[in-house]
């Protein structure tokens, strides 16, 4: 069969502008810009909470910078501390701790280690109210300070 196939069709003849013109250009295929509007669940209350929050972490230190992701949205240091995950009713935070260090007194956090969630760290926890900034800035900030330290 393939005996047959090459003299039906022969061997194709590529040259160097042929490949050039197919092949895939990484620099620019792989570098995708993202902004506040790539996430679909950042508008309305979830947009003014977010909006909160942000203010928040950034104030924590001048070195917090904001990175926008595909699935998240990282704030970070050195490393992230804190990535924010948009969701249709809340924002899932991902708390770069391990989850035997972090002090929750309220019982808010969720332990998700080895759970293969989007954003990094093994602490997991939701926010769909300015009322729980607090609650929610006193966890956030146990995880940039121990990224400062290590």
């Amino acid at each position: 069969m393939t005996l047959y196939a090459k003299q039906v069709w022969g061997t194709p003849v590529v040259d160097e502008a042929t490949i050039a013109k197919y092949k895939k250009n990484d620099t620019e295929a792989d570098i995708q810009e993202y902004t506040i509007d790539t996430y679909e669940y950042l508008q309305g209350e979830m947009l003014e909470l977010y909006e909160l929050l942000r203010h928040r972490i950034l104030n924590l230190d001048a070195s917090v910078r904001e990175e926008y992701k595909k699935l998240y949205i990282a704030f970070k240091t050195t490393t992230n501390f804190v990535d924010i995950v948009p969701q249709k009713s809340r924002l899932r935070l991902s708390i770069n701790i391990p989850f035997s260090e972090i002090n929750d007194p309220k019982g808010l956090c969720k332990d998700v280690t080895n759970m293969g969630r989007w954003g990094n760290g093994d602490v997991e926890v939701g926010i769909s109210s300015a009322d729980q900034i607090e609650d929610i800035m006193f966890l956030i900030r146990q995880s940039f300070e121990w990224q400062m330290e290590g």
